[in-house]
């Protein structure tokens, strides 16, 4: 189990207003707008946290699910149960902040900023360009 922070102002407004939290079915849609996949996938929202359980194939899944719902407007925390039927390690995040570009994020987290497409390809689809990152945004950091 895990307990993921996210900025809540920040993210996919998903049609809603300032003050609105999406709901379980919203978030549902969205992860599977994204082509993510879970076995027994169960979602709730309490406040402005979302918690999900489930089953996926993969850890690159579990985290692009933890992603796909966690950056959305209204969204402060993830909680997560997803069971990963393959023993891969321990996902690893990054918040954007201010200035940041996939170079500089991939020159400090990988050690080369030439590395910057593996931190663009492991966030596909949520990531339509390299070039469209913004503060606050989480991103997922391959190993």
């Amino acid at each position: 189990m895990g307990l993921f922070s996210f900025i809540k102002d920040v993210g996919e407004s998903l049609g809603l207003t300032e003050s609105e939290t999406p709901e379980a079915e919203t978030l549902e849609q969205e992860i599977a707008k994204h082509g993510l996949e879970a076995e027994g996938l169960e979602i709730q929202v309490e406040g402005d946290t979302v918690k999900i359980a489930g089953a996926a194939a993969s850890q690159e899944v579990r985290e692009k699910i933890i992603l796909a719902a966690g950056n959305v407007k209204g969204i402060g925390a993830v909680e997560e149960e997803i069971a990963v039927t393959s023993g891969e390690a321990e996902p690893v995040f990054y918040t954007v902040q201010k200035g940041d570009t996939l170079w500089g994020i991939s020159a400090d987290q990988l050690g080369n900023g030439a590395k910057y497409e593996e931190i663009f390809e492991a966030n596909k689809p949520m990531l339509s360009h390299p070039d469209k990152i913004y503060p606050g945004q989480v991103l997922r950091i391959p190993q």
